[in-house]
């Protein structure tokens, strides 16, 4: 592999992943919802294998497709990005997916089926945390795609 190729994809990895994981843990604030918003998706990742059947139904009746595998998916996502948030590692790729398991929670089960709670209480408060890191990691950005600036702090 060539030199110029090899250090563009260093760059592109310190861009995309190392720059906004620096700015989360450089940032008190973003440092706590990362954390905080991190082990409240374990739990709710957990909760739909611990409690596989009740999840179930509730995925069948909010009429979402193949819920026998998206509950899986959706569980795995939740517990593994949780773990990620935790670890402040990955957090814009992370956020984003998460961000969009939540608001597809609050549209179809919150708004569309008036499940009140976690629909209507806990996920658009995830949803939000979610667009809170996007936006602080996306205002740190401020250059890092040329790996020439990184502000964790700022």
């Amino acid at each position: 592999m060539s030199s110029a190729v090899q250090t563009s994809g260093q760059r592109l990895w310190r861009a995309a992943i190392l720059a906004p994981d620096a700015a989360v843990r450089g940032s008190r604030a973003a440092d706590a919802v990362a954390r905080v918003s991190g082990a409240i998706f374990i739990v709710g990742g957990l909760v739909k294998f611990v409690l596989h059947g009740w999840e179930l139904d509730a995925f069948r009746r909010f009429g979402l497709p193949a819920p026998e595998v998206l509950v899986i998916v959706i569980g795995a996502l939740e517990t593994a990005g949780g773990v990620l948030l935790l670890r402040r590692s990955l957090v814009a790729p992370v956020a984003l997916a998460l961000a969009v398991i939540m608001a597809v929670a609050v549209a179809v089960s919150g708004v569309g089926h008036g499940d009140v709670i976690p629909s209507l209480t806990l996920a658009p408060a995830l949803l939000v945390a979610m667009i809170y890191l996007l936006a602080r990691v996306a205002r740190a950005d401020g250059g890092a795609a040329d790996g020439t600036t990184v502000r964790p702090g700022g």
